[in-house]
């Protein structure tokens, strides 16, 4: 059975949200140095993953990815030393509230109905079984 997990999501006041799908898109340009590659990681289109990074480099002060468009070779972008910081202050954030909130989330996960089945998902009927 999974366990309860919690994740953190950033509400800015200028209207821009910061959570763990942005996150982990910038850790994959990190790592792959290519918005193509990084979206590629995470199974959507390079436009979905430029759009958010866009909104990240306009949400905030500072940029947050460097691109480098028409290289030969080379990279295609990287994290910004702010981007990088970032990164560091919201993993940190996502551990203090866990930490935080830790036995109020075993308590959370002990009170769910186990047989619970989301909607949406079909269950096959037991003469489907075999």
């Amino acid at each position: 059975m999974k366990s309860v997990c919690l994740s953190l999501r950033v509400d800015l006041p200028n209207g821009s949200r910061l959570g763990p799908g942005k996150i982990a898109l910038l850790e994959s340009v990190r790592e792959r140095r290519s918005i193509a590659a990084a979206a590629r990681d995470h199974d959507m289109s390079y436009r979905r993953a430029w759009l958010l990074i866009d909104d990240l480099n306009r949400a905030f002060a500072e940029p947050v990815v460097a691109t480098f468009p028409g290289r030969s070779q080379g990279a295609g972008a990287a994290l910004t030393p702010f981007g990088e910081r970032l990164i560091g202050i919201y993993r940190e954030a996502e551990q203090r509230a866990r930490a935080a909130a830790g036995s109020l989330l075993a308590d959370i996960g002990d009170a769910c109905g186990h047989e619970y089945i989301p909607s949406g998902v079909i269950r096959k009927r037991r003469s489907d079984r075999g």
